[in-house]
């Protein structure tokens, strides 16, 4: 389905005319004269986005606003409000009633086409998030508490009376730093900067060079960038969007137009944050074992898959699977939090002690399991012994009480032609041996022989 667009204004021609506008961008736009009937499309129909008049018979933009804002069912849609050039009060007003952004009458199509993009951009990031919430974490106050949060801005500008200006006006909601010096500008946009806000009419640096240098940095090729221009210079705004800047607001800088504009842009912000943070969270979730931070078990058999090919093409892998001796004794003793403990530090003593090549998991209860690249039964076997004095060689300490703790280890290298299940049952038979013979040993597959 093609993006929706629901545009609202008591005159005939004022709706056809955006139509025409909009559906020449190839999108799908339903109408509304009034107030209470847009409440009724947007409650009972796909909508992304709201083109809403503000000043209407019966119930005008600012009421349709904030009852669009408060409905649980259309809460998250985009209202951009339409005002006239003059009325900045009603700018104010509309913010308050919960619009996202302005557009001035009469309309400047590039202008009207930047601002709807920019928009559903956000749509489209609010949805994803929507879908992500947890229920630890209520969609609603999710997205409400990320859209209050403070931002770190950057203004670039060289005009002092100009960047006072912005830092008052989102001072008392943002951290605003100002920096004149294009140079040092770049530098502090790879530090925590949340939005970069740059001038295109400096007569002494060029802002367009700015933005196309942090374009071409990955540290800062995400980072949104607000740029402030003229009105009348279209080819300066084309060229900047062509760079890849996110928005743009003209000179006279109006306080409700920069805050609108700045909302828009730092909610996006964090919202994508807020998904990958989420996403990175069940990433961790689904591959990384919660106790220790190793790789799982299901990390681990994904990470074989190469290693289990190399064999085929005349390469070497082996397999050492490691327990902790007696650890149940541990857990019925001391308690269950005691032996948490034992087991993270064996963990940390594996991960820190392997080479970086290794892939080292926490297989299950106190077993661990760790692939060498590489690396034959027999150097395998060398360094399992060699992991095997470092732990039980050292106490490990609980509420500084020292516990000896030894390990037992299987080792096996992979063959042609065997599947996973197949070595690990190798060197988990040699594991079993291992304890057999008294524990606090490394057995290796097939030999059979204590290192």
């Amino acid at each position: 389905m093609s993006t929706r667009i629901l545009i609202v204004d008591d005159l005939i021609p004022n709706l056809n005319l955006l139509e025409v506008k909009l559906a020449a961008e190839y999108y799908d736009v339903v109408r509304a004269t009034s107030g209470s009937e847009a409440l009724e499309i947007a409650q009972n129909e796909q909508i992304d986005l709201v083109l809403l008049d503000a000043v209407m018979p019966g119930m005008n933009g600012f009421e349709a606003c904030e009852k669009l804002k408060t409905d649980p069912r259309t809460w998250h849609i985009p209202v951009v409000m339409v005002t006239a050039l003059e009325e900045t009060r009603n700018r104010i007003r509309g913010l308050e009633a919960g619009a996202d952004d302005f557009i001035t009458k009469p309309i400047d199509d590039f202008n009207l086409m930047a601002r709807v993009r920019s928009l559903l951009r956000l749509k489209m990031v609010t949805d994803q998030l929507m879908t992500h919430a947890t229920e630890t974490a209520p969609t609603r106050d999710l997205i409400d508490h990320l859209a209050k949060k403070r931002g770190n801005i950057l203004i670039v500008e060289d005009e002092p009376n100009s960047a006072k200006k912005i830092e008052r006006v989102l001072g008392d909601k943002h951290n605003v730093t100002c920096q004149p010096d294009p140079k040092e500008a770049i530098l502090d946009a790879t530090r925590n900067v949340d939005l970069l806000i740059v001038t295109l009419t400096s007569e002494e640096f060029s802002g367009l060079r700015l933005c196309a240098r942090l374009r071409s940095d990955p540290r800062t090729q995400d980072l949104p960038i607000l740029a402030i221009t003229e009105m009348s210079d279209e080819d300066v705004m084309v060229r900047a969007y062509d760079t890849g800047i996110n928005d743009t607001v003209m000179r006279p800088l109006q306080e409700g137009e920069i805050k609108a504009r700045v909302n828009t842009q730092l909610k996006r912000k964090f919202f994508a944050d807020s998904l990958r943070d989420d996403f990175a969270e069940s990433l961790d979730m689904v591959i990384a074992d919660p106790m220790t931070g190793l790789g799982n078990r299901r990390y681990f058999d994904r990470a074989m898959a190469p290693l289990i090919d190399g064999v085929e093409n005349g390469r070497t892998f082996s397999l050492v699977v490691f327990d902790v001796d007696h650890f149940k004794r541990v857990n019925d003793i001391l308690g269950h939090d005691v032996g948490d403990d034992v087991l993270k530090e064996v963990a940390a003593r594996l991960v820190t002690n392997m080479r970086a090549i290794d892939v080292v998991s926490r297989y299950g209860g106190e077993e661990f399991i760790v692939a060498m690249p590489g690396t034959s039964a027999e150097d395998a076997t060398a360094a399992a012994d060699r992991m095997r004095g470092l732990i039980s060689g050292t106490p490990i300490f609980v509420d500084d009480a020292a516990l000896k703790v030894s390990v037992s280890a299987g080792v096996a290298q992979a063959e042609k032609g065997e599947k996973l299940r197949e070595i690990f049952k190798r060197a988990d038979d040699a594991l079993y041996a291992a304890k057999k013979a008294g524990r606090n040993k490394v057995m290796q597959a097939q030999a059979m022989k204590a290192a």
